[in-house]
Parts: C-alpha cells; structure tokens; sequence
C-alpha cells in the first residue's frame, strides 16, 4: 500500500530507554487505567497545533544499519501535518487533509492526490485519531495497552484496520501533556523511531506555516 508506506516515512516520533525498561504490551487498557488513557487523550486534543523538532532513527532490518534524520515538524489537527528534514539532506514532506507533497532542494515538488482513494482516507483517519489523542477512535482502530500516569504514561496500539496492518505490525508512544516519543514496528521488520523534542503549541499558524497546506 504505497500511500501507507508514505504517511509512516514521513513520521512522528523514540526515546529508548524510558519504555525500553518495561513492556507495554503486558498491559492491556482495562478498566483501573481507563481513566488515564482518557485524561491523556484528552490533553492531547486540547493541543490543535504542536511544533518542534524531530530526529528520526531508522533501522534497516534487511542491512542491519540505521539511518538517522533531523528537522522540524508540525502537527495541525485541522490541516495536516509537516515533517521539514534539514539533515543528512534538506526535504519537506507535507501531508494535508486530501493530498501529500514532498519537495527537495532543487525545487522539485511531487503530489499525490487523495480524492477517491480509500485507503488514503482511512490512514488519514487513523492518524488523525493518534496526533490528536481521540480516544474513540485509537479503540476503533487499535487494541490499546495503556501504563503510568497522565504526567508519564507509555501506550502501545495493535492495529485492528487490514490497510493498516499490512504495513505496521504495531506501535509504540510515550509522553506527558503531549506525545514525546513513537516508535513503528513495520511488518518487513524495519523500524522507524522518532523523538520530539521543543515543543511549542500556538494557537494558529503563521502565514508561511499556512502555505504548506496549500497547492501550489
């Protein structure tokens, strides 16, 4: 599913060593950690907009080699999201609401359009409910596990969609008020670890933040 494949390349968020200490997939979500899981979502919805930077660390299974990435991101429940990598080389990948755009440095821009795909629409959905912590829809999607507290909690999501399945064999999260760290365990045995780092939350977008979601 190649627009599957796209959306998680272009991702979110790991820090190793807090979830590394325990299994969250020991704890399914029951109903002693209910009220946790959501009051996390529900301080993850409070947050429409979310900036910071990110390092991405993925391992190649089949190389046994990792690649490591940095740059910027942003995370606007009402438009999409925005993975800038400054480094080891400059792209902007942009995923907005019908469409995903990638641009490289020599100004070259790609677009794929969503309007009649499926799949597309339902990975949109999917997304939307783990950035912006809609509890109804991770238990539509995922068998949730859940430990810790709302101040530091760890969640762990098996997926439950078949689109979603055939490329992600599950997910790992950790945070406080907002999502800290993800790690995406692909079914061909990569795995892609993200950690989000200065985070701000503003109330809107500025102008040119505002142009990333539009075509050009």
């Amino acid at each position: 599913m190649k627009y599957s494949k796209i959306f998680f390349l272009c991702f979110f968020f790991v820090l190793n060593s807090i979830w590394a200490q325990e299994d969250v997939f020991r704890h399914p979500l029951s109903q002693q950690t209910m009220a946790a899981f959501n009051a996390t979502c529900t301080n993850l919805a409070e947050k429409p907009i979310v900036k910071g930077n990110f390092v991405q660390e993925k391992y190649l299974n089949r190389l046994d080699r990792s690649l490591i990435s940095s740059g910027n991101y942003i995370i606007a429940a009402e438009q999409g999201m925005v993975w800038e990598t400054l480094k080891p080389f400059p792209s902007t990948m942009i995923m907005g609401k019908d469409f995903i755009m990638q641009s490289r440095p020599d100004g070259r821009k790609s677009v794929l359009s969503a309007q009649g795909n499926e799949s597309f629409t339902q990975m949109a959905d999917i997304l939307s409910s783990v950035f912006s912590g809609r509890g109804q829809g991770l238990l539509e999607n995922f068998e949730v596990y859940f430990s810790g507290s709302v101040s530091n909690w760890n969640m762990g999501l098996l997926p439950r969609s078949s689109v979603f399945a055939s490329f992600a064999a599950k997910i790992t999260m950790s945070g406080d008020s907002a999502i800290r760290s993800i790690r995406i365990f692909e079914q061909n045995g990569d795995v892609i670890t993200y950690t989000l780092s200065n985070l701000s939350h503003p109330t809107r977008l500025n102008n040119h933040e505002e142009a990333f979601f539009t075509l050009p």
